[in-house]
């Protein structure tokens, strides 16, 4: 691959929930994504990624579980109750996990290695032709969501990215314009 076509690759990538919730995935789609995210840059080699597919009836109960621990700590029943139907929205949640360190800087060295491999997971969607959002743990829900995807104690959800076959094209949002501080001294 040349640079332009790595280009092309990194700015065709979109964020779009916009997706037919019953299409399923194909075979093996899951392990090819999965796959790519093993190969991101790894301080220390430790090999942190935990990955959990959420298919079918098991949405719910991940909607359920999250929407639990949302009221639990006190969200407000609005949020609660969008929560209820959240992960029923694309036919795959890939939860991505990331185990911690046995120091503070391994810990924050094994998540950005995680999130490096969460963008190559992006960026293999976007190849396959399939639509994804990266979203966020709820508050609150982290050891929740962690225990239902029967990760080690510890884990934190680095995603939670919804993966489905598009129902459209995602509009292209204008970027700001680059800056680099040029420090020659």
């Amino acid at each position: 691959m040349n640079f332009e076509a790595l280009r092309e690759l990194i700015r065709s990538r979109r964020t779009d929930m916009m997706v037919d919730k019953d299409r399923a995935l194909d075979s093996g789609t899951l392990e090819k994504l999965c796959e790519l995210a093993m190969w991101a840059p790894n301080h220390k080699m430790t090999f942190p990624w935990k990955f959990a597919a959420v298919t079918a009836d098991a949405r719910e109960r991940l909607s359920n579980c999250t929407a639990d621990a949302m009221a639990r700590e006190g969200d407000k029943p609005e949020r609660v109750a969008k929560a209820r139907t959240k992960f029923q929205r694309a036919p795959v949640i890939l939860i991505v996990g990331t185990e911690p360190g046995d120091t503070q800087l391994r810990t924050e060295e094994n998540r950005d290695a995680v999130s490096a491999g969460i963008q190559n997971i992006l960026l293999g969607a976007t190849t396959l032709g399939l639509a994804s959002f990266w979203s966020s743990c709820p508050k609150g829900a982290n050891d929740d969501v962690a225990e239902f995807c029967k990760f080690p104690q510890g884990t934190h959800i680095t995603a939670m990215i919804y993966l489905g076959h598009p129902q459209r094209e995602a509009p292209v949002l204008e970027r700001p314009p680059l800056k680099i501080t040029n420090i020659t001294n």
